[in-house]
């Protein structure tokens, strides 16, 4: 499973693991992966406490941060202040949220419990803040999602002799970030959790590996055994982007009810919806992306404006979901997942997941290759 990849990053195997859970990006770098956190759900200030927990606990392992700095917004979005962006939201948008929590007897958060943080880092402010903390912190790679990193930030990376990688639904996106002075390319199939095109793997990885070659790719999308890494690897990708299969993990943060609901589902049990940022992302089918997907909804707002209409109302469900699983209101709650959730079974530490993938990947190509003989 030796790449290019493992040399220049210095680890045992190709498996690049996104998380929001700093435990997870611990584990996975400490088994001889990759981990990324994604910064997003931080604020500049929360990120330095991950970063500086995760410094403590790495051994000198090497990990990366994950930001996000949209190249869409709404109209005005990009220098608007946070009151200007929620007097962007319609009425009617609010009234839909509000009816549909009605609908599911989704209590209210309890007075002085605060929602969740609305803005985080879906505007250029919020994701310089996050490249700012990230690049004080031994970093070894920047990744950027939704679009080609500013030119600043690239630049910004390099100085710091830390790559850059950037995620693509097409080849078309791929050639335009490697312009944009992107190192390698994360290659992400429409069976991908979170925001995805709709280019399956199997097809858009060799494609992508042909338009930017020489420059390594990674192969994304309901990927998580190792038959699925040697396959990634056999159409031409130096190593794999993972991150569904850790929400079920052993030290995975995830809410226990929502943790439940990926172990019962089944592959069709995702779906790409706008509901939850406003772009196609793929998540767990619920009554909550059936409403927005439904004739009687408003339609999803650009980004950011979808998430900051829709945060409190996601802190609402998850509170509802933690305190009664069975409740009306937690059939609400759900996450970004892909569509690898129907081989998703059990908890199981990150160590143990690493290292099947690694048998099993090992397995595969022995058996390709006692099939050649």
């Amino acid at each position: 499973m030796k790449t290019p990849l493992c040399d220049q990053f210095q680890i045992e195997f190709p498996i690049f693991a996104f998380s929001h859970c700093r435990d997870v990006v611990a584990a996975v770098s400490k088994a001889g992966g990759f981990g990324v956190l994604g910064a997003l759900a931080f604020s500049a200030e929360q990120l330095q406490i991950e970063l500086a927990w995760i410094d403590e606990h790495l051994d000198g392992k090497p990990y990366g941060v994950d930001i996000v700095m949209p190249a869409k917004l709404a109209e005005g979005a990009a220098t608007a202040t946070k009151e200007q962006l929620e007097a962007m939201i319609p009425q009617a948008h609010r009234d839909f949220i509000e009816d549909t929590l009605t609908k599911y007897e989704v209590p209210t958060l309890p007075e002085g419990v605060q929602g969740a943080e609305s803005l985080l880092g879906w505007v250029p402010a919020g994701g310089q803040s996050h490249v700012d903390v990230a690049l004080r912190h031994p970093i070894r790679l920047l990744v950027n999602a939704l679009g080609p990193p500013p030119p600043d930030v690239v630049a910004r990376a390099h100085a710091h002799n830390v790559p850059v990688a950037a995620l693509v639904g097409s080849p078309e996106h791929a050639i335009k970030q490697r312009e944009a002075g992107v190192d390698i390319i994360v290659a992400s199939g429409t069976e991908a959790g979170g925001h995805t095109g709709e280019i399956s793997t199997m097809v858009l990885v060799p494609q992508v590996v042909d338009a930017v070659a020489p420059a390594p790719v990674l192969a994304a999308g309901g990927i998580g055994t190792g038959r699925q890494i040697a396959a990634a690897l056999a159409l031409g990708a130096q190593g794999v982007w993972t991150g569904s299969v850790w929400l079920t993990t052993k030290e995975s943060d995830l809410q226990p009810a929502v943790v439940e609901k990926v172990l019962r589902a089944s592959s069709r049990d995702t779906v790409r919806s706008r509901a939850m940022t406003g772009k196609p992302a793929r998540q767990l089918r619920t009554p909550w992306t059936e409403a927005w997907d439904s004739p009687d909804s408003p339609g999803a707002l650009p980004m950011p404006l979808q998430f900051m209409a829709t945060a409190e109302a996601y802190s609402r469900m998850y509170r509802a979901a933690e305190k009664d699983p069975s409740s009306m209101a937690a059939q609400l709650a759900g996450t970004p997942v892909g569509q690898i959730a129907g081989m998703m079974s059990s908890v199981r530490p990150v160590r143990d997941v690493i290292f099947d993938m690694v048998e099993e990947y090992t397995q595969a190509v022995e058996r390709m290759r006692s099939m050649g003989e």
